[in-house]
């Protein structure tokens, strides 16, 4: 496909899903106060699933019928949506949203080494392995090696924070598989699956009915479920037929940028310094990785 050099549009929608993913850990923050993260996460998945199945329909595209194709449809849903999802939501019951937003922003350092153990195509090379290393030692510098020894609770919520990114990571390289597929069939099926996956754990483990759920938590998942989940999904699309994978992947540097400063300005999140020098060399990372500089 023949592709126009990015003009203005281009770095637009780029910029509005750099915004929109980025304000995710502050909505995130939001629902997680009086919800649950196993009920917030269903929920979410619940409305995206709705709007991407109308979608999809609209569209003409049906769900998949072949049942071989429906087990990478579940690993993608489990990897890539419930648990990321809910790993997140977890560590940001105590966590604050911009420390999130940091921690998520060493993800692409962790596909680079997911695919480097399962996959025959991409191995490390100098190059990624050094991104991969700063990327480690900055989120070294951001957890702090003496928490890291001790494995309090808001040490374990990072760390399944940094969890939900080799999540993503996996999906990575499952969704290799999936690419021939008509993409808003399979994203609703993906989100489907997801969703039929967090509410039976939902259900056990939070019991909803019982929750006292404020408004600003529950107006926090509908926006949860449509603005960064299915919104943002079919402006990625968008963009990656524009402009392709590599134009799209500057979002890693934005989506964590955006993540701190929304938690500054409106939950008033003061980071320690080292969480700003642990941001400064996670992006490089990446950037080191990419093989490029960040785009300005």
């Amino acid at each position: 496909m023949n592709r126009s050099h990015p003009g203005p549009p281009d770095y637009m929608l780029l910029l509005a899903l750099g915004a929109i993913w980025g304000s995710s850990f502050l909505i995130i923050k939001l629902a997680v106060a009086t919800m649950p993260a196993a009920t917030m996460t269903a929920a979410r998945l619940a409305i995206a699933a709705l709007i991407m199945y109308a979608v999809a329909r609209h569209a003409g595209q049906h769900l998949p019928r072949d049942l071989a194709l429906w087990r990478l449809i579940g690993l993608s849903a489990l990897f890539g949506f419930a648990l990321p999802f809910y790993l997140i939501g977890w560590g940001e019951e105590e966590i604050d949203s911009g420390l999130a937003a940091i921690l998520m922003g060493a993800m692409p350092l962790t596909t680079v080494l997911l695919a480097h153990i399962l996959t025959d195509d991409e191995k490390l090379n100098v190059r990624k392995g050094l991104g991969v290393t700063l990327g480690v030692i900055g989120l070294v510098v951001l957890i702090g090696p003496e928490k890291l020894a001790t494995l309090g609770d808001d040490t374990l919520r990072q760390l399944a924070v940094t969890g939900a990114g080799a999540c993503y990571g996996i999906n990575a390289i499952i969704t290799k598989s999936l690419i021939a597929q008509p993409r808003r069939g399979l994203v609703a099926a993906v989100m489907i699956a997801a969703t039929g996956m967090m509410i039976p754990f939902s259900l056990v483990a939070d019991q909803p009915w019982t929750l006292d759920v404020s408004t600003t938590s529950f107006a926090a998942v509908i926006v949860l479920g449509i603005l960064p989940t299915a919104y943002a999904t079919l402006l990625m699309f968008k963009l990656v037929d524009r402009q392709g994978a590599s134009f799209f992947s500057q979002i890693n540097f934005l989506t964590p940028l955006f993540g701190v400063f929304l938690g500054a300005l409106i939950l008033a999140e003061r980071p320690p310094p080292n969480a700003y020098i642990a941001l400064a060399i996670i992006l490089l990372g990446v950037a080191v990785a990419r093989g490029r500089k960040p785009a300005s």
